[in-house]
């Protein structure tokens, strides 16, 4: 064998790079480190299987080899860069051969690749095998999350046509506070007053929004303003909610074992979580039956209860809430899921994602009741966009709608005397001097 690679082709790195992985498995398996010194033994055990081969490749090669094997070993492959820089918020993978990102809330596609369909799902198997889900023919499709908290989604054939789907969304480090949401412009400083005033009230909150809208960050910050003293059960499908409090009780659903059997979905979490003595219940995302033990959790006594749920709008949140209630099996008339909808939700907070990719708070809306069969919902707040700048930014603000809420004794008794600025009333004040 040459000692000396001067230009390798990259089948014989494909070569070396297998045969490292294998002979520093291999030492792993028979010589077991502490997870403290997982990466400084690795890399004992990298340096003395080159060493083995004697070859003598450039050092920016070989370090460049070195790097991806330990990627490869203590992180997620080819995606460890991606999933370690701290600007890219989404990492998306359609096949072995297309690796796109989403940064600062714009696409783009990476020069990343894998080698063929089987390394892309090897990495879907890394990710969710330890946390005692599958993914095969059988059961194509996976929710999971990595150890930061990132919200994974995998789809193989035969559902996935054209090669193994992973979309990972990234759990950022530092968690976003509301103060850092008002710098941004995704809510202004009197409705953080005023929705702070709401979750310490104990009023139910639905946060409404689209996919990739924020609703996860949003519900993060809203759950911040919980008194500590308080017990809170969150139930989610993959856990990435991180609350802040010390007396919090996790729960997550389980899927399904290789027979079908012995599945935990979120509804029969949010019926057990009711006799967990909660004084809050937080809901990651309401997707189907489990909506309508929400809402009977919310009018028996479960008030300050939290969820998030996908709708383009309060009204358009309703509806899906009405639907979400008729999957839960119970057959009932569409005025009596209204009624218990009516009275069991407070507020409805829209969040969206615009088209230059930033994300705002576009409308806080009280549900005020019922006028016949309708729902009757009552803006506080909206977002007015105004234009876009050549280079393609929204323009608007958010405003007050001029209208205080009915529930506003509710928050008074808490203790919050809201100024009658935050609610719009020098513009309502200006409104009826011009009619005069």
């Amino acid at each position: 064998m040459n000692n000396t690679l001067q230009n390798p082709r990259a089948a014989e790195l494909a070569k070396l790079r297998e045969y490292l992985i294998n002979a520093v498995s291999r030492e792993l398996e028979a010589n077991p480190p502490p997870s403290s010194e997982r990466r400084q033994v690795i890399s004992q055990y990298l340096q003395q299987a080159y060493q083995n081969t004697r070859l003598q490749l450039p050092t920016t090669l070989r370090d460049q080899i070195f790097h991806e094997i330990l990627d490869d070993l203590l992180g997620f492959g080819p995606l460890q860069p991606l999933l370690e820089d701290d600007e890219i918020s989404e990492v998306m993978v359609n096949g072995p051969k297309k690796v796109y990102i989403e940064r600062k809330g714009k696409l783009s596609k990476t020069n990343i690749t894998f080698e063929n369909d089987a390394a892309v799902i090897k990495l879907i198997e890394k990710i969710v095998l330890p946390l005692g889900r599958r993914i095969d023919a059988d059961s194509p499709t996976v929710d999971a999350r990595l150890p930061d908290g990132s919200r994974v989604n995998a789809v193989i054939p035969p559902c996935a046509l054209d090669g193994p789907v992973i979309t990972i969304r990234k759990f950022k480090k530092d968690k976003l506070t509301v103060d850092q949401l008002i710098k941004f412009g995704s809510i202004t400083k009197g409705m953080a007053e005023f929705v702070r005033a709401c979750v310490h009230s104990r009023l139910n909150i639905v946060i409404s929004g689209g996919t990739g809208s924020g609703k996860t960050t949003l519900l993060n910050v809203l759950s911040s303003f919980i008194p500590e003293d308080e017990r809170i059960i969150t139930i989610e499908d993959a856990a990435e909610l991180k609350l802040q409090q010390d007396h919090v009780v996790r729960l997550e659903t389980k899927v399904a074992d290789a027979e079908g059997r012995h599945a935990v979905p979120i509804r029969e979490l949010v019926r057990n979580s009711l006799r967990m003595r909660p004084d809050r219940i937080v809901v990651g995302e309401c997707r189907g039956g489990e909506a309508l033990d929400m809402l009977q959790a919310m009018n028996t006594g479960h008030d300050g209860s939290l969820t998030t749920l996908h709708a383009n709008s309060p009204r358009d949140a309703i509806s899906r809430l009405e639907t979400m209630c008729m999957m839960a099996g119970m057959d009932l008339p569409v005025r009596v899921i209204r009624e218990q909808i009516a009275s069991a939700i407070d507020l409805i907070i829209q969040q969206s994602r615009l088209r230059d990719g930033s994300r705002k708070v576009t409308a806080i809306t009280e549900v005020a009741g019922m006028e016949g069969d309708t729902v009757v919902l009552s803006d506080i707040f909206k977002f007015e966009q105004t234009g876009l700048t050549s280079d393609g930014k929204v323009l608007g603000e958010l405003k007050p709608t001029g209208i205080r809420p009915l529930f506003g004794p509710r928050l008074e008794a808490a203790g919050f005397k809201l100024g009658p600025e935050i609610f719009g009333a020098n513009l309502s004040e200006m409104l009826s001097g011009r009619r005069r």
